[in-house]
């Protein structure tokens, strides 16, 4: 199909990166249309391990062009740092292959320290913030009080915007939290610095992406962390600031009248959150650490230990409806071969009754998992690369979750590397 959406299903951290980078050979431009530098992705190619926070994850691919949309919390601090990191292991970036849409508003330093002097203020009531700035900077945005990139292109323009949002910005930061206000030097001389650097790549992206569609080119629209995150239909307040379902992709990405014919949605083998908030099939103590350590469960960008479970299917099925998901990515299934069983939370109990329902987010701290167990394959699946090669345990595993969640399992991932799947 010509334009596809690649997105979460659960909390995020599913193995997006990874669908995105092998994918990504079908298709001519990747956007990123949603979300900043507070997650990662984690990609494994001959070009060696990356965790990419803001960059697309088709950069590593020779002649497709990579588009940062208008629905980006950009950063060009955290960007250009990126960029340069990338750019040591080989990787080519240019105006060519990286495209920033001036429609998209930066992320500016005090976003991060609002975003910290909040998460002190909340104290054990926090959201689990990263602290990238990602909520004061939407907040911003709709408040209409942020600096779009191609203000950058504008320079008297842009010191008199943000003489205006300076003395406004200081007054929260001085008058609410106490902390130290920023000068309008400090302001000047980040901007001279990273808002240099990321002047070339910025332009008219919607422009670029309608002719490219008219001249039949493929988009590949990735998101930023996954359905149960998302500001509307998430396990709200402890959600991201942005919409990361399918339906939002082509506004974000600067081409609103372009839906996704197909959406890859990402679901992990089992359950894994970094962050705040219920997360009914939680697993503690040893149990927990043997499945992270297993898995590598720790954040790409903030490093931090997530939190683990089983495969929590009424949550997936729910991620599958409002994704609108037309395909399913099953990543890290080779990570359960150490379990002699492999457990799964199949329903949910409430108040003594039991549930098909992903509730209410203010009744899921009040659930309980109802836990079914099957067979486990207890050997290595990593080399597998066709159906038939997998375990009869391990296929049982696959065609239970594709049938209790609704949406037919294509990929089946068994490695983090580019080749390690199955397509079914």
């Amino acid at each position: 199909m010509s334009h596809c959406a690649i997105v979460g299903i659960n909390w995020g951290d599913e193995g997006k990166g990874r669908m995105v980078d092998l994918l990504t050979s079908e298709y001519d431009i990747v956007i990123r249309c949603q979300g900043g530098g507070n997650a990662g992705h984690t990609v494994i190619n001959e070009k060696g391990k990356f965790a990419l926070h803001l960059l697309p994850s088709g950069i590593f691919r020779d002649g497709v062009v990579n588009v940062l949309g208008n629905g980006v919390a950009l950063d060009p601090e955290n960007l250009w740092k990126e960029m340069e990191d990338v750019r040591a292991k080989g990787v080519a970036i240019t105006p060519e292959n990286l495209k920033i849409s001036d429609r998209a508003s930066l992320l500016l330093p005090w976003h991060r320290q609002l975003d910290e002097l909040e998460e002190m203020r909340l104290a054990d009531k926090k959201y689990g913030s990263t602290k990238q700035g990602i909520a004061p900077f939407y907040s911003d945005k709709y408040q209409k009080k942020t600096i779009m990139a191609g203000e950058l292109l504008h320079p008297a323009h842009l010191k008199e915007h943000m003489a205006d949002l300076l003395e406004w910005k200081d007054l929260t930061l001085t008058r609410v939290y106490g902390a130290q206000p920023t000068t309008m030097e400090q302001l000047e001389a980040w901007f001279a610095d990273y808002g240099e650097k990321i002047k070339p790549f910025i332009c008219d992206t919607g422009k670029y992406l309608r002719e490219a569609v008219a001249a039949g080119k493929k988009v590949l629209y990735e998101a930023q962390l996954g359905a149960l995150r998302d500001v509307d239909y998430g396990i709200y307040p402890y959600v991201t600031s942005s919409n990361t379902i399918a339906a939002y992709a082509p506004v974000g990405a600067g081409i609103p009248g372009l839906a996704a014919q197909k959406v890859v949605g990402v679901v992990k083998a089992y359950s894994t959150c970094v962050g705040e908030g219920p997360f009914v099939a939680e697993w503690f103590g040893e149990e927990a650490e043997k499945l992270r350590q297993a898995g590598g469960e720790y954040g790409a960008k903030t490093g931090r230990p997530r939190r683990v479970g089983p495969l929590d299917i009424p949550a997936t099925r729910y991620g599958v409806q409002v994704q609108g998901a037309t395909d399913i990515a099953l990543t890290k299934l080779d990570v359960l071969s150490y379990m002699d069983e492999i457990p799964i939370c199949a329903r949910y109990e409430l108040n003594g009754e039991e549930t098909d329902d992903f509730v209410f987010p203010v009744l899921l701290q009040d659930c309980r998992p109802v836990i079914r167990t099957m067979p486990g394959w207890r050997c290595d699946i990593s080399g597998a690369r066709r159906w038939e090669d997998l375990p009869k345990e391990a296929q049982d595993y696959v065609l239970y979750i594709e049938k209790a969640i609704g949406c037919r399992i294509t990929y089946v991932s068994v490695g983090a590397e580019r080749d390690a799947y199955i397509e079914r």
